[in-house]
């Protein structure tokens, strides 16, 4: 039987699932939780993708997905490559982690993003692993309870839905959820066909008329989405603060090398344990806390944040 085809468009919306192998854990430990969800903040930082609600379980998880650049394709690889590469190396194990492919349907944000949302907060209530959704700390719950948004989760498309006060929409958000707790809640994405909402058919196929047999386009698209290599990256590191490849692992050149962990991490495929190496022997360890202290001066310093902008529209010329 073959495979039904991805629907990939700029702006599209998805519920994302997918489970472990024969149904058995794909998560071992809290330590595991928290690297998936630091691949959630990476593929966000990567590929521009929005996370507007998730839900990890023990042998399964819920996210609802909005890929601006239309590459959920991508997105998911890379999730999902990442994490069973992940746990793999530290269990000593080899094969799949996740049975078959993940599983995405499209969904109109306007109709099914509240419902959608809801239904997945509550999945460890339906479980019967917590009585109240925010006791579960493997979700984005609790992200939308708090004043201050977080650096994975996109509250704000979902806040509009209640209210222009995000403080207000915060509170409504709670009560929209709480409202059914103790209730039967009906799968909102029930009525699917072809991984669309059925509802949702007749505006996907308006929004995607005239885009079949558009070859040169889609050749087009098709380059421009080839991932960014390790060698372009240190070409303009290098060339930007004209140093050689070796002084990388200088601690002299230290915001050279900085910047080329952020852009290593960001703009390529590359692992830790690679990306050490090309730097000079850097272990795992120390490239993921370098990653997590540039990410950390580059939130806080604009001047810091605009010379890595220069930079990557040098990348961006480099790779023509």
């Amino acid at each position: 039987m073959a495979r039904p085809l991805r629907i990939e468009y700029e702006g599209a919306c998805y519920h994302v699932t997918a489970r472990g192998n024969d149904r058995k854990k794909i998560f071992f430990s809290p330590r595991d939780y928290e690297r998936f969800r630091e691949y959630l903040v990476m593929a966000g930082e990567r590929f521009g993708c929005l996370l507007h609600a998730y839900v990890l379980m023990g042998n399964h998880y819920h996210l609802l997905l909005e890929t601006p650049l239309g590459n959920l394709s991508r997105v998911m690889h890379y999730i999902k490559g990442s994490y069973t590469t992940y746990v793999n190396t530290k269990r000593k194990r080899s094969g799949h982690l996740f049975q078959g492919r993940y599983k995405s349907i499209v969904v109109d944000t306007d109709s099914y993003l509240l419902e959608l949302s809801r239904y997945i907060h509550l999945n460890p209530v339906r479980a019967g692993i917590q009585g109240r959704p925010e006791d579960y700390q493997y979700s984005s719950y609790r992200n939308y309870l708090q004043q201050e948004e977080d650096d994975l989760v996109s509250r704000k498309l979902t806040f509009q839905l209640l209210s222009c006060n995000q403080e207000s929409a915060a509170n409504l958000y709670r009560e929209f959820v709480e409202s059914s707790l103790g209730k039967a809640l009906q799968n909102p994405l029930e009525n699917t066909y072809g991984g669309v909402v059925l509802r949702f058919v007749r505006q996907l196929l308006d929004r995607l008329e005239g885009q079949v047999g558009e070859k040169e386009e889609l050749s087009h698209r098709k380059a421009l989405t080839v991932p960014t290599t390790v060698g372009e990256v240190l070409t303009v590191i290098t060339s930007t603060f004209n140093i050689g490849k070796e002084d990388l692992g200088d601690s002299l050149h230290r915001k050279a090398r900085d910047f080329a962990i952020y852009l290593l991490k960001r703009q390529t495929a590359a692992s830790n344990k690679e990306i050490g190496t090309e730097l000079g022997r850097m272990s795992s360890a120390a490239v993921a806390k370098a990653w997590q202290r540039i990410r950390a001066k580059l939130n806080k310093n604009a001047e810091l944040a605009a010379e890595v902008k220069v930079i990557k529209r040098e990348l961006s010329r480099v790779r023509g």
